[in-house]
């Protein structure tokens, strides 16, 4: 059994927004095709508070009941399953879909039999990363789909680094013609 994981696909990531990926947007048309080749998606949301300890380090975003944090328009959200909302505490980075405070993520893959986890979505060198990480951590086969993410690269080469550090702990990169 398998799954697909949509990390963060939302406003303020997107152009725009808040925290915008550059591109961030052009990941929407190929994650909307993806999901049609799987019977589980799911997607997580950065669902932050106000007043956030992680605004400390980053612009605020994805702010609780803004449109910032809304999935962007274009994302077909009719045929995801579930969400895992994080960051939702003061002290809650949220960088992880696997730090859901609604729901436990792993214990939901499980229940579902799932196996292998397909992960697309924002951004590649934090959200995606330690999603990635923390999916293969918790038994997972887990596939990086390379063009259905888009990342920040505050400094250069970081998501050359991410994706090093994704495989170094058992994450395989593909591409989304490998799915199709």
């Amino acid at each position: 059994m398998k799954a697909l994981l949509i990390v963060d696909v939302q406003n303020d990531f997107c152009p725009g927004g808040a925290l915008a990926v550059e591109n961030g947007d052009q990941v929407i048309p190929i994650i909307n095709k993806l999901m049609d080749r799987f019977k589980t998606v799911i997607a997580s949301r950065d669902h932050h508070p106000d007043n956030s300890r992680h605004f400390e380090i980053w612009p605020k975003h994805c702010i609780k009941g803004t449109n910032g944090a809304e999935f962007h328009t274009n994302l077909d959200t009719s045929k995801i399953n579930q969400i895992f909302y994080k960051g939702t505490g003061f002290q809650d980075d949220g960088y992880s879909a696997f730090e859901a405070t609604n729901l436990n993520l792993a214990e939901y893959l499980k229940e579902k039999g799932i196996q292998e986890l397909y992960i697309a979505g924002l951004a590649t060198d934090y959200c995606v990363k330690h999603s990635a990480i923390d999916s293969s951590k918790n038994g997972f086969n887990t596939y990086l789909i390379g063009d259905a993410v888009k990342g920040v690269n505050a400094k250069t080469g970081d998501v050359d680094r991410a994706i090093q550090e994704m495989k170094q702990n058992g994450v395989k990169l593909m591409k989304s013609e490998d799915v199709l």
